[in-house]
């Protein structure tokens, strides 16, 4: 099941959020974030009002995926920059589409006009899951974050909605 996320999803998404910061570079965040953190970033883009979307499975949360501001300068107000991520145990079964699918069709309903996608690279799975919601790669930065000991670049993706 897919819904609308609350504030009070806040310790479950930041358990699947936490895996990804300690044990990967698809986030630049290098400090776990705790639950309060997370419930006022959820609060943030709710407030927006931005889609925030959770998906459960058997009464537990396995992944997640919203939409933010690109930039806080009024005239980006038309562009949003999407996010998704899954349990660590539950990738690769088509959740990130459904989410991405969810996501999409609520955007649809806003007044919202371009999407981006920012990846770590390389992240084939990734890439192939923006692709397959017809976001294109508009840029490639190189070697602008640096995680684990090593620098990692960073590609946009981008779809006019």
């Amino acid at each position: 099941m897919i819904r609308a996320a609350t504030p009070s999803d806040a310790g479950a998404v930041a358990g699947i959020y936490n895996y990804y910061v300690a044990h990967t570079a698809v986030t630049f965040e290098e400090s776990e974030v705790t639950a309060l953190q997370m419930a006022e970033r959820i609060s943030d883009v709710l407030a927006v009002p931005l889609p925030w979307l959770v998906a459960e499975h058997s009464g537990r949360i396995v992944g997640y995926a919203y939409a933010g501001r690109w930039k806080v300068r009024s005239a980006y107000r038309f562009t949003v920059e999407t996010t998704v991520y899954l349990d660590r145990d539950i990738r690769g079964q088509g959740l990130g589409s459904l989410l991405y699918e969810a996501l999409f069709a609520a955007l649809a309903r806003r007044d919202v006009h371009v999407a981006v996608g920012v990846i770590a690279l390389p992240n084939e799975s990734s890439i192939a899951l923006h692709e397959k919601f017809g976001l294109r790669k508009a840029a490639h930065f190189r070697e602008v974050g640096f995680k684990f000991g090593k620098w990692i670049d960073v590609g946009y993706w981008q779809k006019v909605l």
